[in-house]
């Protein structure tokens, strides 16, 4: 059978462009040519095909049957072509990788090693996020989320991280050495916690390891994590806090946790699609962090 010659690429790329506006002068402002071109380029067509593609009137242009054969055929090509184009493109591109955490982990956590990330992978773009709301992950806004939950997400991709514990910080400066010594010191109170469910606040580190006369009621409140660190060391008072997000401030010495006694936490998760679980660059965040964590 006799191979069929196709008609020259920008006889078809210019038919496309009418078929889809039906207009040879939107045409022709789409394609950045004269009308005329247009009509050229259309005629040129109908000669290669043997018959009409449009039919010309008064009211305007419309495509005739061969017309529509055609419009469809270079509806997917052209489709399949753009989607080609844009591939190239993409990897051409660096990776690129959208985080999505709490200010909290990325603060005190994640920035400040985000050297030895970027030293590790420098081919991975990393683009950071947070937000007070849970990213719906589906939508495709970002690729990987850093949450703090009591439990896995059954329904997503997740990776235990870490087993939060809760611990009593302070600075040096206060010489606590014994939970009697809480008396005599500002209380910083983290409000809004939510995980776990039962809460690691000062009530609950009362009822557990006294002193049993503590006024848990004084003190300073904070509805931020960070801010009640900040205000830790700057020995403004005690505060219970994420074991993990005070480990950098304990190892400088800024802060102190003088009590071997813990409250218990939530659990840190890497979440991701299923069907992204397995990119490059996710399994490179994902091995990075169990480094890190739990080594």
């Amino acid at each position: 059978m006799m191979k069929t010659r196709l008609p020259p690429l920008g006889t078809l790329r210019t038919f496309h462009a009418v078929a889809g506006c039906l207009s040879f002068k939107g045409a022709a402002q789409q394609l950045n040519v004269s009308a005329t071109a247009v009509s050229h380029q259309i005629r040129l067509l109908e000669s290669e095909l043997e018959c009409r593609v449009f039919e010309r009137s008064a009211q305007g242009v419309s495509l005739t049957e061969e017309g529509h054969l055609l419009y469809a055929g270079t509806q997917n090509a052209f489709s399949s072509l753009e989607d080609a184009v844009t591939k190239i493109g993409l990897a051409r591109q660096p990776p690129a990788l959208t985080v999505t955490t709490t200010s909290n982990f990325l603060t005190n956590w994640l920035v400040p090693r985000l050297a030895d990330f970027n030293e590790q992978f420098p081919h991975i773009d990393v683009h950071l996020h947070t937000s007070v709301e849970r990213m719906n992950l589906k939508q495709r806004t970002v690729d990987v989320a850093i949450r703090y939950r009591e439990t896995a997400e059954r329904d997503l991709h997740s990776t235990l991280l870490y087993e939060d514990r809760f611990i009593v910080v302070a600075s040096p400066k206060l010489a606590l050495s014994r939970p009697e010594d809480l008396h005599r010191v500002m209380l910083l109170h983290v409000q809004n916690r939510h995980v776990p469910a039962d809460t690691p606040d000062w009530d609950n580190w009362k009822k557990k390891y006294g002193p049993y006369n503590l006024n848990t009621a004084r003190g300073l409140h904070f509805s931020d994590e960070t801010h009640a660190l900040q205000a830790a060391v700057a020995g403004h008072g005690a505060v219970i806090a994420s074991k993990l997000l005070v480990d950098d401030l304990v190892a400088r010495g800024v802060l102190v946790a003088p009590f071997e006694l813990t409250l218990p936490g939530g659990n840190y998760y890497l979440v991701t699609l299923e069907e992204t679980a397995n990119r490059p660059e996710i399994v490179a965040l994902r091995a990075w962090m169990l480094n890190l964590l739990q080594p």
